[in-house]
């Protein structure tokens, strides 16, 4: 976003920001926007829409800002998950990390996005976002116990995962996101300045988290990790249909 916001894009579109991930596909859905940056999922359930290459919010390996949390239990022991309902993509793959990796199925509860009230009514709980990425920078032996999914997904898949993308339901597109995307990454140290006190993590941790754990290019291993994530989603009754990838 940092293009659109102060840099060669700015002025050059209106930008509508949210914090919900959910709320980006739904102003796609309802067309009132050219185009979002939405979790994956939206994909199978937006009509007529399409990915915009290459551009993409992912990780190969660790994402540190999507995961279970629990008060030091291992997964295998829960019986219940909280759910922060904001991200659908998130959702479902806590889901497909359970019913598919761990063969079994916990209860699930949806729940506001905090984590103190999240575990009192529940052994875990999906946390995404800044909290997630605040928990993940605990040290070992901490009050609580954090669980990557991405690094959950690759374990059992051997692949990378998408979590957003870009997308449209236009012919064509005027902007050059992968454009956009670079100049953003060249100007990271002007990003952490920007946030660091809204984030409330150390400069070292949010490079870190920008530059290794985010991946913000569709590789291979993230398409194909896109791909089956598709697929067992539909498997599980997430989704009703998996539609092929089709990319403006």
């Amino acid at each position: 976003m940092w293009s659109f916001l102060y840099g060669k894009n700015h002025g050059n579109v209106e930008i509508i920001l949210d914090t919900a991930p959910a709320r980006s596909a739904e102003l796609l859905a309802q067309d009132r926007v050219d185009a979002a940056l939405v979790p994956v999922i939206a994909y199978q359930m937006i009509t007529d829409v399409r990915l915009i290459p290459d551009v993409c919010v992912g990780a190969k390996e660790r994402v540190r800002s999507v995961c279970l949390v629990t008060k030091g239990n291992e997964l295998f022991d829960v019986s219940s998950v909280a759910l922060d309902t904001s991200s659908r993509t998130s959702v479902a793959l806590t889901k497909i990390v359970f019913r598919e990796f761990m063969g079994f199925e916990p209860e699930w509860k949806d729940a506001a996005p905090d984590i103190d009230k999240m575990l009192l009514g529940a052994d875990a709980a999906l946390l995404i976002g800044d909290p997630a990425l605040r928990l993940s920078a605990l040290p070992a032996g901490a009050a609580y116990r954090t669980f990557d999914l991405a690094e959950l997904w690759r374990q059992h898949t051997g692949l990378g995962f998408v979590f957003a993308m870009w997308m449209t339901r236009r012919d064509s597109d005027t902007i050059n996101f992968a454009a956009a995307r670079d100049e953003g990454l060249a100007h990271i140290d002007q990003i952490i300045a920007n946030y660091e006190t809204d984030i409330r993590l150390g400069p070292d941790e949010m490079r870190k988290y920008l530059s290794e754990n985010i991946s913000y290019s569709v590789d291979e291993s993230m398409q194909r990790g896109m791909e089956l994530y598709f697929h067992l989603a539909q498997k599980n009754g997430l989704l009703t249909e998996n539609k092929p990838l089709v990319f403006i």
